[in-house]
């Protein structure tokens, strides 16, 4: 019986991380980067390199969306902070209307419009790692199902190696290509385990009324506001009463919401019918203070200043979901903290491409050389390189594009895709054996001239962002350097130790 549970783990652990291995990997890798999200956004706006966030930021907004869009129904402005120095603004027309919504990025200290290159950033990559870019809410299933078989492999995988401990601390040099193989992706799973298992059950909640939507529909049916307000802090807007009205001033609201926090912050404002009677000011505070981000907030009259409502996030349920959404997004992460964060996330991304190497490798000296698994092996390639040489494609566009250019945030996505697709194209019409040393190599060079093509481009180089400070900006160039050294050495590995075990 035991040997017969330990088997069908194995298989489990295996067939189940195969199946995953391609969306895993890139869900993991493009995750991680939301740790540095912010900093990659600035990185792709050179122009503003130097900006900072501004107390007036709040103001000044109101200010320009009075002039821009004075009729629209509702306002919503997302603060500035130290990492994210631009003002977000998002306005929702009434119906009839057009365009019904807009986005705008603001300067804090004056509500200009931003004069900077237009870039999704590290938006882009950010939400690619739970929705794939896919139409709909396709990605977002895939991704959840993903989730959930990775904490099966997490199980699993102690359930099969059952020496993983004693391994970890005995390695051999004397053990084969396969064994080697097996020990990184056995030693990066145990390094960072409780980092995998809280990323990925934490993720699943985010998105938890998408996967299973029936709790909500018993609780409360029809009444979707009445469960915003509940959970999210957020009641349903008043109806505009189609009488003007000036919109009381923002600093003293904010003053006493900090009053009421106990000194925190600010994140987003919510005002509905802006320039009405009608109008209401809803303020919440912002996620980057704290650990369990349970919703706080404070709703005003939009004319005379009079608390209408208070949101604390009363509740074990919003306090369960407040705490493990704010574990996952770790939005509350100080420099060292995020840091920490990215090592484990590229050690997770590392353990599930050994774990893929690996299943290659074994079956291989097993079976030999056959057709499914150069189809394999392909893939390993198509993801644990192209991938990488996407996201530097990525940069590189956003570089060597005209900064005026129309759409040119559409065509640096337009290069990230199409640089994904040759390289899962490459194998075919260079066979597997040439293309992993192809593609090695033009994801070094890619990586290690990132930097030179910045300081060639832009006045956002090394010299300068080191030279002032600006440690988050000057961590990107940092890890393309440290990226393309990697590729490098992976090349040298490969001719090495033969890592590539399928002949074209």
């Amino acid at each position: 019986m035991n040997g017969s549970f330990r088997l069908s783990m194995t298989w489990l652990h295996n067939w189940g991380g195969l199946i995953t291995f391609l969306l895993l990997f890139c869900v993991y890798l493009t995750g991680t980067t939301a740790y540095a999200r912010h900093e990659i956004t600035r990185w792709m706006q050179p122009e503003r390199v130097e900006a900072t966030a501004s107390p007036n930021a709040a103001a000044a907004a109101v200010a320009t969306l009075s002039r821009e869009a004075p009729q629209a129904r509702r306002w919503l402005i997302l603060l500035p902070d130290e990492r994210e120095t631009a003002t977000q603004v998002y306005v929702y027309n009434p119906p009839g209307v057009q365009p019904g919504f807009r986005r705008m990025a603001l300067e804090p200290a004056d509500g200009r419009p931003v004069q900077a290159r237009a870039t999704f950033g590290g938006d882009f990559l950010y939400y690619f790692h739970f929705d794939l870019r896919l139409p709909g809410v396709a990605g977002r299933y895939l991704v959840g199902a993903a989730a959930v078989v990775l904490l099966v492999a997490l199980i699993t995988g102690f359930v099969i190696h059952r020496r993983v401990f004693w391994d970890f601390f005995t390695p051999s040099p004397t053990r084969s290509r396969p064994r080697a193989w097996m020990d990184m992706h056995n030693g990066l799973g145990i390094i960072a385990l409780p980092y995998h298992a809280l990323i990925t059950l934490t993720g699943l909640v985010p998105l938890m009324l998408l996967y299973l939507p029936w709790g909500l529909q018993a609780a409360y049916g029809n009444r979707q506001a009445d469960f915003a307000a509940a959970v999210y802090g957020e009641p349903p807007a008043r109806a505009a009463a189609g009488q003007p009205a000036p919109l009381v001033p923002l600093p003293p609201l904010l003053d006493e919401t900090a009053r009421r926090w106990g000194g925190g912050l600010a994140g987003r404002i919510v005002i509905d019918n802006p320039g009405d009677a009608a109008a209401t000011i809803l303020i919440k505070r912002t996620d980057a203070d704290r650990v369990v981000i349970t919703p706080e907030a404070v709703l005003f009259d939009g004319t005379s200043g009079a608390v209408l409502r208070v949101c604390n996030g009363e509740g074990a349920a919003a306090a369960t979901r407040a705490g493990a959404y704010g574990l996952h997004m770790m939005r509350f992460a100080d420099t060292p903290l995020r840091l920490a964060m990215i090592l484990c996330g590229l050690a997770g991304t590392a353990m599930i491409g050994t774990g893929q190497v690996y299943w290659v490798l074994k079956r291989r000296k097993r079976e030999g050389v056959s057709r499914g698994l150069r189809l394999a092996d392909g893939a390993n390639l198509a993801v644990m390189v192209g991938l990488p040489i996407a996201i530097a494609a990525y940069f590189w566009a956003n570089r060597l594009l005209p900064a005026g250019l129309a759409g040119r945030d559409m065509m640096e996505v337009a290069a990230f895709f199409a640089a994904w697709l040759l390289a899962a194209l490459h194998p075919a019409l260079r066979g597997v054996r040439r293309a992993w040393g192809e593609q090695l190599a033009a994801a070094a060079f890619l990586w290690a001239a990132l930097p030179l093509l910045n300081a060639l481009t832009s006045k956002a180089h090394l010299g300068v962002t080191l030279a002032h400070g600006h440690w988050g900006v000057a961590g990107i160039d940092l890890t393309a350097l440290a990226a393309g050294a990697l590729f490098a050495s992976l090349i040298r590995v490969r001719r090495r130790t033969a890592m590539v075990p399928v002949t074209a």
